[in-house]
């Protein structure tokens, strides 16, 4: 597929180069791929003009950008929760936080649906394998994925206009929640560091990959 840039060779850089001098490669080289009809691809995931995020500012178009992402993770946890509930094999503190968050999650697709109108994405198909049936294998994921979700809005916060910032920050901060329950369920230390650590739109889709939870985007 030559008109297509995986994402994650893009990133390593020689470290002799600025931050300045990096953006604006990447940048000639994503908008030389977009302006060709090109898509970006990243494992699975298709996620076209995701990387401008990393080099544009704030912008109603962007705030598009950034929203249908965000939609993205919030399609993937509502439907992982949505599963494990159906299929019934958890049971005590897991159950109850699976019974609380597939709810705010469908609430937070609503939401984002809803800001975004008709340039919503379209939900994609998802495999979870046996991440919804085995409680450990479910608690892992759980955690992997509520962790995402805040790392991934709080990497993209500085690209977002004020007022989508307000709207995102309402939800990130119910996914920080998430986070810390069932970072406690797992027997996590809740709160490991004193500040979190935001992932770029690249970190965030290699993420997201990685899962291999995502089949068709």
């Amino acid at each position: 597929m030559s008109d297509c840039l995986r994402l994650d060779v893009l990133v390593p850089a020689a470290a002799s180069t600025t931050g300045s001098e990096l953006r604006e490669s990447r940048s000639k080289i994503l908008k030389r791929a977009l302006a060709g009809g090109g898509t970006i691809l990243g494992g699975g995931v298709v996620i076209a003009g995701l990387p401008k995020l990393a080099v544009s500012a704030p912008s109603p178009a962007q705030d598009v950008e950034i929203l249908n992402f965000a939609l993205l993770l919030e399609y993937m946890e509502s439907a992982f929760f949505s599963e494990a509930s159906v299929n019934g094999r958890l049971t005590g503190e897991l159950l109850e936080f699976v019974d609380v968050v597939r709810g705010h999650e469908r609430a937070h697709v609503a939401f984002l649906r809803n800001a975004l109108g008709s340039k919503a994405r379209q939900r994609p198909t998802f495999d979870f394998g046996n991440a919804t049936r085995d409680p450990d294998a479910f608690t892992q994921a759980a955690v992997a994925l509520e962790d995402l979700a805040v790392a991934a809005y709080n990497g993209q916060a500085t690209n977002l206009t004020k007022g989508a910032l307000a709207s995102a920050a309402k939800s990130v901060s119910v996914e920080a929640r998430h986070a810390g329950w069932i970072r406690a369920i797992a027997g996590k230390n809740p709160a490991p560091s004193a500040t979190e650590v935001p992932k770029t739109a690249a970190q965030a889709t290699e993420a997201v990959n990685k899962t291999n939870f995502v089949k068709v985007g």
